[in-house]
């Protein structure tokens, strides 16, 4: 008999959302198998009439017979009981989506591709509940800042999260020096050095049945970042190519030069002048009274470009894995000018099992380097402030104008530059062994190295060639931060099925140690700009910061896990750390949670029930810590003085001796319930938390007789965080071809500071209030204008006559978000995907009033104060103007910008996210997977606030930008 022909069969494999990549194929009965590429496509030699066995975890097994070598399009279906058996990483150990106890937020490598983003916060915004994101500047190489579930220390600089990246903790503290990076409104965050193309999943542990196995360091919620890793089957070369362009994202109404000159002629009528004086060059004639320019549109309308390269090379056999990955993204900026931020990496994993399964070695290593080259100065006070008839920014011939020393060219602090170079290394590896009687042994090992250095030139170019300054005005600031850490953590587990019960326990151990080293420098004086870098050619240098710290931690944890029967579970997990922070007696410290689930919808009387697939009541209660108080904080340290005497430099105490300086803790107790109907067509996850942080890392304040400012010090204030969270996920058309689902994430939170033992004998009164959130702002309260006047009135809330603060600054404004959440929709229709998200926040934040100088100086205004009081009786949001010359406005206009007339809401609903993807057919790019892609990034933004950007909390920089970005996708 003759025996058929092999011949390479190809197809693709889908599911009613798009691609599905990993995917199983095999020929039954034969050695033949392959898996899927990132684009779903697969190829397999076979012989008609053999049959296609098609398998992939939470879908049901397809089995197909060849019939003939057309290309095949294969459609799994979700399995409901198999999606319940998906794992979830939850740190040390991995948990059946269906089994967890915990409260842990998702999101995949398929939501973060959807996004033109190179910073990988950024892909988590809008997406995950009790998770609130914002951003703190649109220059390129700017940071964000991350909450979850609210504000738990009274230090800004404790409420950051742990990153764990497989398995490995990042620090997040930032990187740098203020002097040294003039750019961005904060200092450098190290986080910038992810890139969001390599992650496989981002995993968020909230509660503290999640986050106690990770003690002193889980107060402020885990994020757990997992690498993509190689799979078994052919090699596969994927290279994706993306270009696109970034812009402001809105600009504020200001005035035109015609309301601009009749509000100066008005202020200088007001304050008494019948001559204009001579340096009101732009409305003495000096300037031209007909010019108009849109600062904005000129200063910060410029076109962003980005561009986005990047490739992988994977495969491998049943037993042996492999990816190598590469990244380049490089963004300029939206200011005039040349400036750019570059960014590439090199990721590398192998994975290797023994023949007989026993023996397992993951390696993984990624290395970053990010140049960023920007202007030292953003230009965005400038573009807001500029009168609208000042001189163009340069002559006739190409020079920066200064209009005969009459204008400040804003252009002229970009001779000046804020340049960043760093260098970031992240590797693991993981050693596991099995040993008999379901034990197993495990070893993670992990190092980090992190090289960043600043520098911030202020040229001598950078001011009016008139004032003659030479190079020897020059100055530069240089800074170099130096971090690199280790961890070992062996491990032991072991796994057990006693007739209905099932029991896991897991006993391990940590050992970490982080070296950091901090220089900055000043130098000033040089022979010639084209020598600024070089500090030794400075004619004066000055030490600014030179630190060495060592922190040391180690740390033994463990887990029970009892399973009833797949209906009851609980969970222990403890931990008991120590840390070089503290001082003696005080560095160790126990930390456990305990966690409880109910699968109801397992029990006899709901088993075959049609409506409910799935029901699970969950709970949990226990302890994590906090010991983000930064090195040596418990012992006497000195500092130079900067001063000589008899040729030695000085020492002064910096800071007291405290061997009681101890942990904070963080108790956290929450309950939710998660339901899914009709075959988890719906399904949703409620869930309410409570968290209270006691024992608070401050510095109390000292009388100065003391010589010392503060304390650091445990203090008794106790802070809650408590809220809901709504999770709903409908699959709402489910079909071959078309399909639509739905996403929506819901969360609101109250902060509350519950108790300040001597609250108003400290500093903090004017800060805190028992009872209120900690991210409060004390102000006036405006009363409006007085109409015989003009001038800004408040209330006298102490009735002594006299608005002064703190006593009438009494008035409290909430700046934390009242509630916020995401609706994200996912439609597909043969090989087109639209996917779209829409972010939505509830809240207050300071508004254009406290944005601008006085109104009638030499300053550009929103259009909106042309409605200003100018006459007795008239009833107007604005005071009277003045040219400065008029003292009575001078308080009332800073009680004005410091009173509740400056916090207005600013709520709004964006459209976050766009992406349409098109799978091009096979039948025309024959064995090469193509993908075509259109993304945008903060589309559109529906607000009624009146200041740049309603996200955006930080006056003076960039808002974030509106991106759009076109890209290719190939697969061989």
């Amino acid at each position: 008999m003759q025996q058929a022909t092999q011949q390479i069969l190809m197809g693709m494999v889908t599911d009613n959302q798009g691609a599905l990549s990993g995917v199983t194929i095999a020929v039954k009965g034969k050695t033949a198998t392959t898996i899927t590429d990132n684009m779903g496509n697969f190829s397999i030699a076979a012989t008609t009439d053999d049959t296609l066995v098609i398998t992939y975890v939470g879908y049901k097994t397809q089995e197909l017979t060849v019939r003939n070598y057309e290309p095949l399009v294969i459609n799994l279906e979700e399995d409901v009981t198999a999606l319940q058996e998906v794992t979830v990483n939850a740190g040390y150990y991995n948990v059946k989506e269906s089994e967890r106890t915990g409260s842990i937020a998702k999101i995949s490598s398929k939501e973060i591709a959807t996004q033109p983003v190179s910073n990988t916060l950024a892909a988590m915004q809008g997406r995950l509940a009790g998770v609130n994101i914002t951003q703190t500047t649109g220059t390129p190489g700017g940071g964000f800042n991350l909450q979850i579930r609210g504000i738990n220390s009274l230090r800004a600089d404790g409420n950051a999260p742990l990153y764990i990246i497989d398995g490995v903790p990042y620090s997040s503290e930032s990187i740098g020096y203020v002097q040294s990076n003039t750019i961005h409104p904060t200092t450098t965050s190290p986080l910038n050095n992810l890139n969001p193309g390599d992650i496989e999943s981002l995993e968020v542990l909230k509660d503290a049945d999640a986050t106690a196995i990770y003690g002193s360091r889980g107060a402020n919620g885990v994020v757990l970042v997992t690498t993509k890793k190689g799979k078994k089957g052919k090699t596969t070369f994927t290279a994706n190519m993306s270009k696109g362009i970034g812009e402001v994202t809105r600009f504020m109404k200001l005035m035109n030069t015609e309301q601009y000159l009749a509000m100066r002629a008005e202020a200088f009528t007001n304050d008494g002048f019948t001559t204009i004086p001579a340096i009101a060059y732009d409305i003495n004639g000096t300037w031209d009274q007909n010019r108009y320019t849109d600062w904005q549109k000129e200063l910060l309308g410029g076109t962003a470009e980005i561009t986005n390269l990047s490739s992988s090379l994977s495969g491998g056999s049943e037993y042996t894995q492999f990816m190598i990955s590469g990244n380049f993204n490089k963004e300029t900026t939206v200011f005039p000018g040349d400036f750019a931020y570059k960014k590439g990496n090199i990721r590398v994993n192998l994975n290797h099992t023994s023949t007989d399964g026993d023996f397992n070695v993951n390696f993984s290593a990624g290395y970053t380097l990010q140049d960023n080259d920007q202007p030292s100065r953003d230009l965005t006070a400038a573009a807001m402030s500029t009168p609208p008839n000042a001189p163009a920014l340069y002559t006739g011939d190409g020079e920066l104008n200064w209009e005969n020393n009459t204008f400040t060219n804003p252009l002229a602090s970009q001779y000046g530059k804020s340049l960043a170079k760093s260098n970031d290394l992240v590797s693991n590896m993981v050693l596991s062994y099995r040993l008999p009687l379901g034990f197993q042994a495990k070893v993670n090992l992990g190092y980090t190295s992190l090289n960043h250095k600043e520098r911030n030139t202020t040229p001598s170019t950078i001011y009016n060639p008139s004032f003659n300054f030479t190079p020897s005005f020059s100055s530069i600031f240089v800074s170099r931060t130096e971090r690199q850490s280790w961890i070992v953590e062996p491990q032991l587990d072991w796994k057990r099925n006693l007739g209905k019960a099932r029991l896991e326990l897991l006993a391990g151990s940590t050992f970490q140690k982080q070296d950091n080293g901090q220089l900055a420098l000043m130098g000033s004086g040089f022979p010639s700009n084209s020598l600024i870098y070089n500090l030794a050619a400075a004619s004066y240098t000055q030490v600014m910061l030179d630190n060495e710290s060592e922190y040391k931690y180690q740390a033994i944890f463990g887990r029970a896990n009892l399973n009833w029967d797949k209906r009851f579970i609980v969970n222990f997990t403890g931990r008991r750390d120590g840390s070089s922070r503290f001082g003696p007696g005080r560095q160790f410290a126990n930390f456990g949670a305990v966690g409880a689930a109910w699968i109801f919808s397992n029990e006899q009387w709901l088993r075959d029930n049609a409506f409910l697939s799935f029901g699970k009541l969950r709970a949990s209660y226990g302890t994590t810590g906090n010991d983000q108080i930064g090195n040596y904080q418990f012992l006497n340290t000195f500092s130079t003085t900067g001063i000589t005497y008899e040729g030695i430099i000085g020492l002064q105490p910096t800071r007291l001796y405290n061997p009681d300086f101890g942990w904070e803790e963080n108790k956290k107790l929450e309950i939710a319930l998660e339901t899914g109907v009709l075959n988890d067509r719906i399904f949703l996850t409620w869930a309410w938390y409570r968290n209270r942080s006691s024992n608070q890392l401050v510095g109390i304040p000292l009388p100065a007789t003391t010589g010392f400012n503060s304390l650091q010090a445990n203090l008794g204030a106790e802070v809650e965080n408590s809220g809901v969270e709504l999770t709903l996920r409908t699959i709402n058309i489910k079909r071959d071809k078309f399909s639509w689902t739905t996403d929506i994430n819901f969360s609101t939170s109250k902060n509350k500071l519950l108790s300040f033992p001597g609250l108003e004998s400290t500093s903090y009164v004017n800060q805190y209030v028992i009872g209120q959130p900690l991210n409060i702002v004390k102000v006036f309260k405006y009363t409006g204008l007085d109409p015989q006047t003009g001038i800004y009135t408040f209330a006298d809330v102490n009735g002594d006559g006299i608005i002064s603060a703190p006593d009438d600054r009494q008035t409290i404004k909430d700046l934390n978000p009242k509630f916020f959440g995401g609706i994200q929709n996912q439609i597909r229709y043969g090989p087109v995907q639209l996917d779209f998200l829409f972010q939505f926040v509830k809240q207050e934040n300071y508004n254009s009033k406290a944005m601008f100088g006085r109104p009638g100086t030499m300053s550009n205004q929103p259009a909106e104060v042309v409605n200003h009081w100018s006459q007795a009786g008239d009833d107007a949001p604005y005071q009277i103007l003045t040219a400065g010359a008029n003292p009575a406005t001078n308080v009332p206009f800073s009680r004005f910008i410091a009173s509740d007339a400056a916090i207005s809401d600013a709520s709004y609903i964006r459209l976050k996210n766009v992406s349409l993807t098109y799978d091009v057919p096979k039948r025309w790019t024959g064995s090469v997977g193509c993908r075509v892609s259109l993304q945008g990034q903060n589309v559109l933004t529906l607000t009624s606030y009146k200041g740049a950007d309603p996200e955006f909390r930080t006056l003076g920089f960039t808002p974030p930008l509106r991106v759009f970005t076109a890209g290719l996708n190939l697969t061989l």
